[in-house]
């Protein structure tokens, strides 16, 4: 039950941040705004959303986990219905970058980390696997009927739907999300004997910047970093800020590439799953050098692919690049808690940080590059570059084994 409720909160989140890529367009035709200047709304949300992650994470420690993520989930319905009366580009930057960035950064994969290290001892990697999908399962479930809904009557409804959800979603998470198993004289899955309930962290900001300090500190948090940094600019950076747009510089419909658009978010959910189940099994480093290269190879066949219409070969990208999408947050959580233990979820917020840094880079580069080049294939070459890198990158990264270290 708490994983699904965790599940749900990730999933209302997720779906916000896909929404950018819809606004481009319409909001582009009514203001007269530069497609880089509403870009630069989904880059501060991106930034807000990386950097809020570690101070999350140490936060959730500190006054628990329900009330971070009650607390979030309002935050994200504020910062939604509030553009519904923004009538300049800065409104859309402060209302859904800054806040909307804030309350979505706490529900990240640091949140899901938070989850599964209280309340599970066993299947710790499926769990976070299925966590991870949900974030990509928002895009499954809102995407294409928030593309048909903007298609027909403009973007402001959508945004409010959405806000309306988000608003039920914090009730849920107060109603039934627990701090830990303790809470309800329970113990994590899997484990043999009661786990005490810790006693609330005192300094949540300070800790969070002294594992920073003390992380930084070893080659193997530089590592997950620079992967991290690339994996953000090839994924959701690039892709649900400038998908549509790229898309519909092929001639595609809005409504059709925000479809195939949820559809990776369908295989991406099966990835993280399957990713999951592969990390309880395999060496991560491993996992991580064959999902970068996957990614390579994908982006440098998109400009190939891309059309007017869904051909086999354009399913096909979906199909793969999906499978390898959220694939890698399993593996960079596993080595994570194995390199830094306790402070594993607060290292991951870092790391998550910078995947969002490259993000919000990607996601306006992106853009910017369209109104220089007049095309995106320069884009999909460069990120197919650097997910070579990033596949080099994993193999370096020296863990301790599961068993030398205790969870």
């Amino acid at each position: 039950m708490i994983a699904v409720v965790a599940g749900a909160a990730i999933v209302t989140a997720g779906a916000f941040t896909t929404v950018p890529g819809l606004l481009v367009t319409p909001l582009h035709d009514q203001y007269g705004w530069d497609r880089g200047h509403i870009a630069l709304a989904a880059s501060v949300n991106m930034i807000f959303f990386g950097l809020t992650a570690p101070f999350a994470a140490a936060l959730m420690d500190r006054v628990g986990i329900r009330r971070v993520a009650a607390g979030a989930m309002l935050l994200i319905a504020a910062g939604a219905l509030l553009t519904h009366v923004m009538t300049s580009v800065w409104h859309l930057v402060v209302y859904w970058g800054v806040l909307i960035g804030l309350g979505s950064g706490c529900l990240t994969m640091t949140f899901a980390a938070q989850i599964t290290g209280r309340w599970f001892e066993r299947r710790r990697g499926l769990v976070t696997g299925a966590l991870s999908a949900s974030s990509h399962l928002g895009q499954l479930l809102f995407l294409p009927l928030l593309a048909w809904v903007v298609d027909r009557y403009e973007w402001r409804p959508p945004v409010v739907t959405l806000a309306l959800v988000a608003l039920a979603v914090s009730a849920l998470v107060w109603l039934l999300l627990r701090d830990h198993p303790a809470d309800i004289g329970s113990t994590p899955y899997g484990a043999k004997e009661y786990v005490p309930k810790p006693a609330p962290a005192i300094g949540a900001a300070r800790r969070t910047v002294t594992v920073l300090l003390s992380a930084a500190r070893t080659g193997t948090f530089w590592l997950l970093v620079g992967m991290y940094v690339i994996c953000g600019a090839s994924t959701n950076g690039i892709m649900w800020s400038n998908w549509v747009p790229a898309a519909h510089d092929h001639g595609m419909h809005a409504t059709m590439a925000a479809s195939l658009l949820s559809l990776i978010g369908v295989f991406s959910s099966l990835g993280a799953l399957a990713s999951g189940w592969l990390t309880d099994r395999f060496d991560p480093r491993r996992l991580l050098c064959v999902y970068f290269a996957v990614r390579a190879l994908t982006l440098l066949a998109l400009p190939m692919v891309l059309s007017s219409t869904v051909r086999p070969s354009l399913i096909a990208f979906v199909v793969v690049y999906g499978l390898a999408d959220v694939a890698t947050v399993p593996p960079v959580i596993a080595l994570s808690q194995r390199a830094y233990g306790d402070d594993g979820p607060i290292v991951f917020g870092w790391v998550t940080s910078a995947h969002q840094l490259g993000a919000s880079a990607s996601a306006f580069l992106g853009a910017t590059a369209r109104d220089v080049f007049g095309a995106y294939d320069v884009v999909w070459i460069a990120l197919s570059a650097v997910c070579v890198a990033a596949a080099l990158l994993a193999m370096v990264v020296r863990v301790p084994h599961a068993s030398a270290v205790t969870t």
